[in-house]
């Protein structure tokens, strides 16, 4: 057999699972909040507005690339990092507070949701097996 065959995928857990969707879709959102702030124009004066388009992919690539590092402790610390700095932009749009605020709330969801079912599952899986599925 190939390496490839023999290879066993690494496991992850809900919170790793949940954490990464949530970055995957918020860094969508955050492109196109970049190009909201380009469109009217939001940053302040003395800075070109194709900055925003450049900020917003700039976080968005990076939102994806911590999606990848949520597998380490750091990682988590990360993507709350970058909800904070999502609602600071909203000082140069207001809708995107909102969004913030929705993805926000996803985000912690998934982490601490998440690293709750973790635990659970590693509880269960250390019990004893059931025996005829009892």
């Amino acid at each position: 057999m190939s390496d490839r065959a023999q290879r066993v995928r690494r496991r992850r857990g809900a919170q790793e699972s949940l954490a990464q969707i949530v970055l995957v879709f918020e860094s969508v959102i955050v492109f196109l909040a970049g190009l909201v702030v380009y469109g009217l124009k939001a940053l302040p004066a003395g800075i070109e507005p194709w900055w925003g388009i450049v900020g917003g992919a700039v976080f968005a690539l990076l939102m994806l690339l911590t999606g990848g590092a949520v597998r380490w402790r750091w990682g988590i610390a990360v993507g709350w990092i970058m909800q904070v700095v999502l609602a600071l932009a909203g000082f140069l749009v207001p809708a995107i507070l909102l969004v913030a605020l929705i993805f926000g709330g996803m985000w912690a969801y998934a982490t601490i949701k998440g690293a709750a079912l973790d635990r659970r599952n590693a509880r269960l899986a250390a019990q004893e097996p059931l025996v005829n599925g009892d």
